[in-house]
């Protein structure tokens, strides 16, 4: 009964972290990474498609993102989307590809990343915490009914914090890390 509990909050705050680090990767570091355009879509014959199904998305170097469309037809729209994505920066359009040239991220770009970093790791704690009401409440549910004994009950309490606890101080490392890495030159 209690490991049903235990299995559903472990599950749901490994979706926080997961959730989490998907949020870190449309942070930019020093080199730029593709994921910044994971969430553009593009329509694409009366569907909005992902970016990355209707091109190849690559990086040439440290400051560039390459879009190669698989129809060149697609080429306008593409480019209207990231104009209008709000990347940060203007795409070119050479005929053949879209390119995103990023400029060197300045030391407030590093602080400003590092922050907002910060504020996606309290939202997954809130997450968590959220999860652990949810499993206190199910516990509560036991309690009342008079399924368990005392000593089990405090015992699932204890636990159900113990986990928090621990996806807790996973958050925390993950954030401490991607500071780390975001104000790194």
């Amino acid at each position: 009964m209690l490991d049903n509990i235990y299995n559903t909050q472990k599950e749901h705050s490994d979706k926080a972290i997961e959730g989490l680090k998907k949020g870190f990767g449309t942070l930019r570091t020093g080199k730029v990474n593709i994921s910044i355009v994971d969430h553009i879509m593009v329509e694409y014959y009366g569907n909005m498609t992902p970016l990355n199904q209707v091109a190849t998305v690559l990086t040439s170097d440290a400051s560039t993102i390459s879009i190669t469309p698989w129809e060149k037809t697609m080429l306008k729209s593409i480019t209207s989307v990231l104009q209008a994505a709000n990347l940060g920066v203007n795409p070119t359009n050479d005929g053949e590809s879209v390119k995103l040239f990023f400029p060197p991220m300045t030391h407030e770009d590093r602080e400003k990343n590092a922050k907002e970093a910060k504020a996606m790791g309290e939202k997954a704690k809130v997450s968590v915490r959220n999860i652990r009401k949810d499993a206190n409440d199910e516990i509560k549910k036991i309690e009342k009914d008079k399924a368990l004994s005392e000593d089990e009950i405090k015992k699932g309490y204890d636990e159900v914090q113990k986990i928090t606890d621990n996806y807790i101080a996973k958050i925390d490392e993950l954030v401490k890390a991607k500071e780390t890495e975001l104000l790194k030159v």
